[in-house]
This record gives structure tokens, sequence and C-alpha cells, in this order.
């Protein structure tokens, strides 16, 4: 039986419903149809449930009000949170396992009061990125060489920025997975852990125990690593530390939420770190997107109108599109009706060489380092977009949206 006609099924049975089977049924549904957040949202009549999947919210399910409150106790009692408390934000997790999934999934919870009730958001956290190369996350043949590269080394930092849920945690553990050998000593400090990763000792942050990105890993020094990974440089404290632990011959890997690659230099600078520091220190920053991929059951070649062609020019002048084969899914049942399914990254990898740090150390703007680096063959995502959906893998609309430059 599908899981959405579980999850209809139990909603017939009126005043015999389930509860437990009915949450068990509503996340079976979620890890069948690939969504990575279920969001249980109480309205004033009734109850959404929407999935996101490949990074956009569809609605799934309506629930009847009468049984929110059972819904968010379930969740809570699962997490191991407080029943009785309703007024207050929650965080907690729990595994659950899956007919079918031969192991248990993670699930990451957060519950907060609105209007209408308290409001439910899941994160389903699956082991995925034991299964993933640079190659599948996208990065191309030349972008692959440069991050080779810069892993082989053993020290610097290697920073992966973008938005949230641009699949930046995703890269660094692939990273990380690569340069995994008994010869080395990884600790990561995260919040949360999204992966576990065996042979590695992973440390999530507490701040109610004081264990803050900067408190960790200046713990984490004392613990003869070789390679360190922080979840996010936040602020100046966490900056200052990474860069020092940089320069002390270790390998650091983290994140920042900026733009793109080249802004990640600026950035630094504003959370007070020397120019000639960052000069000396990072090695590599990734630039990064996630967009969706043609669905391959239904994707059919596809023609630009004028307006497209216009845009793209403008975006790109220098733009040649012999030879491009455009494709767009119409919708099937593979996809859910979408057109889509599963996603790949759009990237760009700066090496930071000769020129990039002379710049750096001048303080140059960002729109000037990164006319150094794409001088010195450095692809842009909306170039690495382009090339991807010239080549059938997605559509020219997903790339601008998501790189929207």
């Amino acid at each position: 039986m599908s899981p959405v006609t579980k999850v209809q099924q139990e909603l017939e049975r009126g005043a015999n419903i389930s509860i437990i089977n009915l949450v068990g049924s509503l996340i079976e549904h979620a890890q069948h149809v690939g969504a990575s957040d279920i969001h249980i949202d109480p309205l004033e009549n009734s109850m959404r449930v929407r999935f996101r999947i490949d990074g956009v919210l569809h609605n799934m399910h309506a629930l009847p009000k009468g049984i929110h409150n059972e819904i968010v106790s379930r969740i809570k009692v699962l997490s191991g949170l407080r029943t009785d408390e309703h007024s207050a934000a929650q965080d907690g997790r729990f595994r659950c396992a899956i007919e079918g999934t031969p192991i248990p999934i993670d699930v990451r919870v957060s519950i907060a009061p609105t209007y209408y009730g308290e409001n439910a958001v899941l994160r389903l956290l699956s082991d995925k990125a034991e299964q993933f190369s640079l190659e599948t996350l996208g990065f191309s043949k030349s972008d692959r060489e440069k991050v080779a590269h810069a892993i082989k080394k053993p020290h610097g930092m290697i920073l992966s920025t973008g938005p949230t849920g641009s699949g930046k945690t995703t890269t660094l553990y692939t990273l990380i997975k690569m340069i995994n050998t008994p010869e080395v000593s990884i600790v990561t400090i995260e919040d949360p852990i999204e992966y576990s990763i065996e042979g590695i000792e992973q440390i999530q942050v507490n701040p109610r125990t004081g264990l803050t990105f900067a408190n960790g890993l200046r713990s984490i020094l004392r613990q003869d690593p070789n390679i360190i990974m922080v979840g996010e440089i936040r602020d100046s404290e966490t900056a200052s530390i990474a860069v020092n632990t940089a320069l002390t011959g270790h390998m650091l890997l983290s994140t920042l939420h900026t733009n793109d690659s080249a802004t990640t230099l600026p950035r630094l600078l504003d959370l007070g770190i020397e120019s000639y520091l960052i000069a000396s220190t990072v090695t590599v920053a990734l630039g990064q997107r996630l967009v969706r991929k043609n669905c391959k059951k239904c994707a059919k070649p596809k023609k630009l109108t004028d307006a497209e062609k216009k845009s793209l020019s403008d975006a790109l002048p220098e733009l040649d599109m012999k030879g491009s084969k455009f494709a767009k899914g119409d919708g099937c049942e593979e996809c859910s009706r979408t057109g889509f399914k599963g996603r790949i990254g759009v990237n760009e990898v700066l090496a930071v060489d000769g020129e990039v740090r002379e710049a750096i150390l001048r303080k140059s703007s960002a729109a000037d380092i990164r006319k150094i680096a794409i001088k010195n063959g450095m692809t842009t995502m909306l170039q690495d977009g382009f090339d991807k959906a010239s080549g059938g893998l997605t559509t020219i609309e997903e790339v601008l949206r998501v790189v929207h430059e």
C-alpha cells in the first residue's frame, strides 16, 4: 500500500483514528517522495501539511483541526520534549524506522507557538552524504581538480558559501569523506550534527553548557586534530580562532553566509580579520546553489523564447548558445507532476592564487576579486548553471530563479 493511501485510510477512520499510525504514515510518505522537511501548520479551522521537495514547499494533506493537539503531543513524545509546555519554542530529535528502508532515519523537530496553536517542522536527515562525490554534487572537471588540489594541502582554510539550504554542509561532508583515512584525526563541531560519519569525532554545539562554536574550537585544538570542520563561522570570535587554527598547521573547513565565492574574502574583513591573515590562510572559496533537475522520464526538448535569449545574453554577454540542448519536464507520476526530480549544485570555485592574494592584501572589493578570478579561469555559478541547462540537466528559469544575479 502506498504511503499516501495509508494517510488517507487513517483519516477515514474518523473517531477511531490512530495518531501514532498517522504521524508514522506522514513521515513515511515524506520519505517516499524525497521530501527534506514536513511542515504541520495549524490554521483557523484545519491543519495544513506541506512537504519541501527539492527545495520547494508543496501542499500535501489537509487534516481536521480536532486532532491538532494530539499530533503535536505525539511528535513531542517521540522527541522527548515537554508535553505540558505550549507557549515556548522547543527543539528535539528522534529516530524513526520506515517500512522498506534498511536503516532508521533521523528526524529533527522544531515546535513553536503560533496564532492558531503550535506548529511543527520535521527535518528528515538521511545518510545520503555517504553516497555523494564531487561529481554527483555537480562540480565540473576543472572545479573538481581545484578542490582536490586544495584538500591535499596540510593546512589552510576551505570555505563553502551560499544561503541556507544551498548544500554547503553536504559539500563539506563530501570533502571530509574524501580525506578521511586512519592516518588523520578529523574533529567537527556542528549545530546540529546532520549526518553521522564513521571514524570522525563529531561534537554538537550546546549554548546551555557554554559549548559555542568558538569555545568548542578552542577545546578541539587540545584534541590533537589534523583536520577540523566548523559548522559555520558566525561571528568575529569564531573567525579569529578559525584563522589562527589554519595558520598553525591545521586544515580547517567551514561555511559562511555570503552570496558568492568572491564576497567571502571581504566578509572575513568585516569580521575583523586582517587582510594578510586572510591572504595566507584561505586556499579555496566555494560558492554554490542547488537547482532542481529535469525529471528524466518526462523531460522534452525545449526551444528558448526570444525573451529568454535576451535575458540570458544580458546576464552572460559572452555566451555561445551553439549546440545547446535545452529541455523541460512535462510532469508525470514519477516527479509528482512537477517536471523536476532531484537537485544538483551550480558551483563556482575561487582558488586563492598570487593575483587574488594581492587583491586581498589591497582590500579590494568583491567585484574586483571576482573579475581577477574570472580572468584566471573561474567559471561563475551563472555560467555553470547555463552549462547544466544547455545540457538538458535543468531549465534556464530554474538557474535564474536560484542564482538571480
